[in-house]
């Protein structure tokens, strides 16, 4: 006796909508990346795929060509820690930049000789006989040359999330975290120090100073060290702080770079692609020298 089939076709399987599409879309096969692309985008329209899983997968597919010289963050701007500093120096870099490691370098910025996590150092720093040299973890070198896919895999297998690049003459060219390379892929990370591009934040600091994100808004950083009705013209004309100061001092400042304006001395604690990430400000008394 035959079997009976069902007058109903059960529902097709997104994975199978997506390989018929494939094949509807791909006579012949796709020669070139920006044939794949545009599949991509046609089946995000048809509903097979949402954005996001295109933007990925379109993100995957770009990285395939990217180097860690694409990404990285050049050495003029790596925040490192020179091992001769005292260890209070060390600390108060520490906690104000607040990166999770640091390359530790000793006589020659070039001369890293490890990778120093915040972790092991705060837990630590109570203790009398500490030595930060013996807290050094294994430093990654890797070249300018080196695949993004590849570097990915390296970071994945053997646990590392920090990579410094070195140049055809083995100078520091660099340096690459696994963030760098993921924000490839998904873009942009936020992490517990990152804030609102609108909003910006300030942070008070023990020792009466303040961080501000250079992306805050002028009315909050005036309103907050009172200073509300002191200059509406400008903030019309500029949006953020960090805008503001690159304004007054003619170019986009750099690390350690200091600038005071109303009172307030504006140091530069951390640059990222060629914007203030984060200041340190501080109220300057009357009469004091700036």
């Amino acid at each position: 006796m035959a079997t009976q089939q069902p007058l109903i076709s059960p529902p097709k399987s997104r994975l199978q909508r997506l390989g018929r599409f494939v094949a509807s879309v791909f006579h012949p096969r796709p020669q070139q990346l920006q044939d794949v692309l545009r599949w991509l985008q046609e089946a995000q329209v048809n509903n097979i795929i949402r954005i996001e899983s295109r933007q990925m997968i379109e993100g995957v597919l770009k990285i395939a060509d990217l180097t860690a010289n694409d990404v990285m963050i050049s050495s003029a701007r790596m925040d490192m820690i020179n091992i001769e500093d005292p260890l209070d120096h060390i600390l108060n870099q520490v906690i104000d930049i607040a990166h999770s490691r640091y390359p530790v370098f000793e006589g020659e910025r070039d001369h890293i000789i490890g990778i120093l996590l915040s972790k092991d150092l705060l837990k630590r720093q109570r203790s009398p006989n500490l030595n930060v040299r013996a807290l050094l973890r294994p430093v990654v070198m890797v070249p300018q040359s080196k695949g993004l896919l590849e570097l990915l895999k390296d970071f994945r297998v053997n646990r590392n999330h920090l990579a410094v690049v070195i140049d055809e003459f083995g100078r520091v060219a660099g340096l690459v975290t696994i963030e760098d390379v993921l924000e490839q892929i998904v873009g942009d990370i936020e992490d517990e120090f990152d804030t609102d591009e609108e909003a910006g934040d300030i942070f008070g600091l023990g020792d009466q100073t303040y961080r501000i994100a250079g992306n805050t808004a002028i009315p909050r950083v005036l309103q907050a060290f009172g200073l509300a009705e002191t200059l509406a013209s400008h903030v019309e004309t500029f949006e953020t702080i960090g805008g503001w100061v690159a304004h007054e001092m003619g170019h986009v400042p750099t690390k350690g770079e200091s600038h005071v304006l109303l009172g307030l001395r504006f140091e530069v604690m951390h640059t990222r692609a060629g914007a203030v990430k984060w200041f340190k400000v501080k109220a300057i008394e009357k009469g004091a020298v700036a």
